[in-house]
Parts: C-alpha cells; structure tokens; sequence
C-alpha cells in the first residue's frame, strides 16, 4: 500500500497534478507509521518531502508532515537528536471549523500513548473522539485501540472516580476492533486480542490472559506490525511481572526490546531495558 502511494506521489508530481502527487506523499507516510516501518527510515522519507516541499509549495503538505515528523522523532529518541526548529501550525483548536486540528490532536494521543503519559492521553484521546466529521474513519479505529489500551492503564490505578467512564471506554474500544477485524483480520486481529488480554488481566483471568496476550504477539507478527508485535511482548511482561513471574517477564521484555529495536525505537528499547535492569 504504502509503495503504491509512494508511486502515485512520483506519477502526480510528473503528469503535473501536484495536489494528487502531494496527498498521496501524506498518505504514504501514515501508513509506514501505522504499519510498524522502519522509523529512520520514515524519518528520511519525510525530509525528503519537506525539502521538495520548497519546491512544491503546499502549506497543508508541510504541516502535515512537519506533524509526522515530531511524532516520528519522539518515537526514535525522544527528539534528543533527531529534532527540528520548525513545527506544525494548526491554528485555533477549539475552532470546531479548523478540520486541521484533527490530525494535531491525532498525533497528540499517539506521543502520549508511546510516552506513557495515560492522563494526557486520555484528554487528547476525549479531544479528537468529540470531532464529529470523522465518525467511521480509519484513524478513528486507530485511536480507539489507543484510547482502550490508556483506559486500562487509568482503570489499574483503580480511582472509584473514573471507573465507570474508563470501563465504557475500553468496551466501546473492544466493540469497534471485533467489528474492524471481521472487515480486515489482518490489520485488526493484533489489536483486538491485545485489547482483550489486557481486559482479562484486570478481571484476573489468567489462561485467558496469557493465550491472547500470545496470539496478539503472533498475529502481530504475520502482519509485519512490529511495533505492535512489541507492545505485545511488553504487556505480556508487565503481566507477569505483577504475579512475580519473573523469568516469563524477563523472556517477553526481551522479545519486546528485540521488536523495539527493529522499529528503530531507541525511546522503548531504554524504557524496556530499564525494566531488563
């Protein structure tokens, strides 16, 4: 997919018909995010259209993916390195007519997501679910398996408070994966179990957990989904770890910090080799 819009980008641009050749450079960057590609190289991919994009003027082209390249950045290394000055304009947010804020806040969920930041996650997760023009989209999909996974982290710290709203979260979450992935098992089964195993990990059921947890993992796998593939190894160790299974937490957290290292993530491969320590 992503090489077929990589090709519509070579073939606008060369018939002349910029605007198609520049959506599809968008879209092609989102889908390698999306699919787990090599970060680094998705890094490269994305200045290389921010320097023909001084050729090509387009100021939605460039916010976009001056927005992916901050989150890309974040990813590797928590922009320590791999920063720029320049950053994405998008306006007023609370502009219900500014349709740019949607990809901001987008991106806002996942930094927050990856960064371990649940609170934060949560706000901008409530932000973009409250936009109303994209109620059966792609990216809707995405941040709902966002917001359920942050639901769960925000559930474990059991504040009697929220628990009846993050319990309605992680349900609507689950809801909306069991009907994409009966649509697209391919992009969606990973997710699914994944949402499930953590959800059987609060209710204690432990064969359950366990069996989705590795099915997460090897769907994840034969989806090429490698930062997923990751992140499930990741919650199957922290799983353990809280029943004292320390060996099985070890084994998976090395499993994740191998996914994490081909992702390209310098960000997750320290966040798991703290836990590895």
């Amino acid at each position: 997919c992503a090489d077929n819009l990589r090709r519509g980008f070579e073939t606008g641009l060369s018939t002349g018909d910029n605007d198609m050749g520049l959506l599809c450079a968008i879209h092609a960057i989102k889908t390698a995010l999306f699919s787990g590609a090599s970060l680094k190289s998705t890094l490269k991919e994305i200045d290389y259209y921010l320097h023909l994009l001084k050729t090509y003027k387009s100021e939605v082209t460039n916010n976009f993916m001056l927005n992916f390249r901050e989150t890309v950045s974040l990813l590797i290394d928590n922009g320590e390195a791999t920063s720029i000055p320049e950053k994405a304009v998008f306006g007023d947010l609370n502009d219900p007519g500014n349709k740019p804020r949607e990809a901001f806040f987008h991106h806002a969920v996942i930094r927050a997501y990856w960064s371990g930041y649940t609170e934060r996650c949560y706000y901008y997760s409530e932000k973009y679910m409250s936009i109303s023009w994209q109620e059966v989209r792609f990216m809707k999909v995405q941040m709902e398996f966002y917001h359920g996974l942050n639901s769960i982290e925000k559930l474990r710290v059991r504040n009697k408070k929220h628990v009846k709203k993050n319990t309605e979260v992680l349900r609507n979450s689950i809801s909306v994966m069991r009907n994409a992935a009966i649509h697209s098992d391919w992009n969606y089964a990973n997710k699914l179990c994944l949402l499930v195993a953590e959800q059987q990990s609060l209710s204690c059921d432990h064969l359950n957990a366990i069996k989705l947890y590795d099915a997460s993992i090897k769907s994840a796998r034969k989806s090429g989904f490698i930062h997923e593939q990751g992140l499930a190894c990741e919650k199957a160790g922290f799983y353990y770890k809280r029943y004292g299974a320390v060996h099985k937490a070890l084994d998976y957290f090395k499993q994740a910090r191998e996914c994490y290292e081909e992702w390209g993530s310098s960000m997750k491969v320290d966040f798991i080799q703290n836990e590895l320590n």
